[in-house]
């Protein structure tokens, strides 16, 4: 099923550790904290950051992945180039309670409107507010 997502034989290695932690150590009950969650097999900052946002609502950081972070840079946001020292920069920003949202809504920005080849700023909601536009 994970063959076509790339990386297949280490996500597959991730996702059997993480099942056997989470049963043999964790009673099959997801951690809520981001310290226990990250030091679980196949899981970083990241993905703790999307399993506490989405699965449970609570706001621990910004999850920053290569949308998050190409865009957060061109709209000088920020002008760090890894994930931690982004998130780092974007949280005092943005009310808490909107992390996991702002997320999802830069990731769809940038997969839609904001590509990295091609943007398409003339059709950008935001180009007005963005320092790298191109209209």
């Amino acid at each position: 099923m994970i063959r076509s997502t790339g990386f297949f034989r280490n996500k597959a290695r991730n996702i059997i550790g993480f099942a056997g932690a989470l049963t043999e150590e964790h009673g099959g009950e997801i951690p809520r904290d981001i310290g226990t969650l990250s030091r679980m097999p196949g899981v970083g900052r990241k993905t703790a950051n999307v399993i506490l946002g989405n699965a449970f609502g609570i706001n621990e950081g910004v999850v920053v992945d290569t949308h998050v972070k190409r865009l957060a840079y061109l709209m000088k946001l920020t002008a760090q180039k890894t994930p931690e020292k982004v998130e780092r920069d974007l949280m005092p920003l943005i009310p808490r309670e909107d992390w996991t949202m702002l997320s999802h809504l830069l990731i769809w920005h940038g997969r839609r409107v904001c590509d990295a080849r091609k943007p398409a700023c003339e059709r950008c909601v935001v180009s007005h507010l963005c320092p790298s536009s191109r209209v």
